[in-house]
């Protein structure tokens, strides 16, 4: 894992590569959305592997937690998106609402990743995926309503669908799997951990590559969209992460806390957001085309802020010291 951690950058930038490269062959740009959901749960359950039952309960009762990163995700950030709207993408209505339904679905799967890779406190973060899950499908109507004049239903079919899909599942395998091993911890601990432990980031490549496979026609043909998108949704990386640092000091946040608040409240759930966008808005491809662009400027983020949060604890380290 040391190599991979050390070069997960370059690693995720190159699973976006290949995934646009890949998207260029018809065939597999035909067929590689049926792959995003599978690659993902995957890299779920070797997640929810690593977490015992019993610190998930714990994490349950970290309220100020719970409370910071609910606010900021829900109250805070939609506002916020709007804003950066407003000012950057007024001319690009279609755009704003991609914009909007980015910001606004807090990230359901890869940030626990990347909260590991940042040695955060995964189960924290896990704990606050189904709160952040529901809340956000069912409060994206409203947040179209009020911020676009677009209101679209969301049926319960896909809540349902979402929730199964991305927490019940995986979580459910995990745990089956440590019910069925429980009396041969040696395999369990020593073999069928570490090997998902170490192909969390594999899984999570395959899942860019395929994400960027079956859009990566479309984004290519549309590359002006990048360049007029990657300064609102830059600064609100930038004003996220200072907020997560800010929000983590006062509350008086263990490192490993502050990391998981700082990866909830940054990392966005494109595959979801994109779902809606288009069942919701068929002959609007603009906005699905924001939801495609959103992680080809996230992925890379997130990597360099799980590094960043890396050396700042080293830093607090040798000071101490």
């Amino acid at each position: 894992m040391g190599f991979i951690e050390k070069f997960q950058t370059l690693i995720i930038m190159g699973a976006v590569a290949i995934g646009l490269a890949v998207g260029q062959l018809p065939f597999a740009a035909e067929y590689a959305e049926y792959t995003i959901v599978p690659f993902l749960l995957l890299m779920l359950y070797g997640l929810f592997l690593t977490i015992p039952l019993r610190q998930l309960r714990e994490a349950f009762k970290n309220i100020r937690f719970l409370g910071a990163s609910t606010l900021i995700n829900f109250i805070w950030t939609p506002l916020l998106a709007w804003g950066l709207g407003a000012v950057f993408l007024s001319d690009h209505p279609a755009l704003w609402i991609g914009f909007i339904m980015l910001m606004v679905t807090p990230c359901t799967d890869w940030y626990l990743v990347f909260t590991s890779i940042a040695k955060g406190n995964v189960p924290l973060g896990a704990s606050v995926l189904p709160i952040n899950l529901i809340l956000q499908v069912l409060l994206l109507p409203l947040y179209l309503l009020l911020f676009s004049g677009t209101i679209e239903t969301i049926s319960m079919a896909t809540l349902i669908e979402s929730v199964l899909l991305v927490l019940v599942v995986p979580f459910t395998l995990a745990h089956l799997t440590r019910f069925i091993l429980r009396t041969r911890k040696e395999v369990l601990e020593h073999k069928v951990m570490p090997f998902f432990g170490r192909a969390q980031i594999v899984f999570l490549s395959l899942a860019i590559v395929a994400m960027f496979a079956s859009q990566g026609s479309y984004l290519l043909n549309n590359m002006d969209m990048v360049y007029i998108l990657i300064v609102p949704i830059l600064i609100y990386f930038t004003m996220n992460y200072m907020l997560g640092s800010a929000v983590g000091s006062m509350l008086r946040f263990t490192y490993e806390d502050s990391v998981s608040l700082h990866l909830t409240i940054i990392a966005r759930n494109s595959p979801v957001a994109l779902a809606i966008a288009v069942t919701a808005f068929p002959d609007q491809p603009v906005i699905a085309l924001a939801l495609v662009i959103g992680p080809l400027i996230e992925l890379p983020v997130l990597a360099v802020v799980s590094q960043l949060l890396l050396v700042t604890r080293r830093m607090k380290q040798k000071s101490v010291t």
